[in-house]
């Protein structure tokens, strides 16, 4: 029962980057003067995850989806290298903008509040 708490999270950040990865990938427009910028369409499952598991887990979405977008995204594909340097720059943009928002939303929606603890009703004005 422990170990299936901890895979399903993972698990399930795994499958929706397959699937978010699938469907980019079928639309992906193969023109070089067309830019798309598909990377960030991997923010709303990111924050999705967040909602539902906390930020270990979509912090790991958030890297499995660098990856993948580095992997199936961007010229060369099926390569992690990326050929052109703003790509790359887009790439690290997205993933500082995942990892961030991904620990934004889940100290929104699981805040890390002890019982007693009245730092939030405080700033709450409660």
């Amino acid at each position: 029962m422990r170990l299936s708490k901890r895979v399903a999270p993972v698990s399930m950040s795994l499958a929706i980057i397959a699937a978010v990865t699938a469907a980019l990938f079928y639309f992906k427009d193969d023109d070089p003067r067309t830019d798309q910028h598909l990377v960030f369409f991997y923010l709303l499952p990111t924050a999705f995850i967040a909602i539902l598991y906390g930020s270990v887990a979509s912090m790991l979405c958030a890297i499995a989806a660098t990856f993948a977008a580095a992997f199936f995204l961007y010229d060369p594909i099926f390569s992690f290298y990326v050929s052109s340097p703003r790509e790359v720059g887009e790439l690290i943009i997205f993933a500082g903008t995942a990892l961030i928002g991904a620990r934004c939303t889940a100290e929104l929606t699981h805040p890390l509040e002890k019982p007693g603890d009245t730092t939030t009703a405080k700033l709450l004005g409660e």
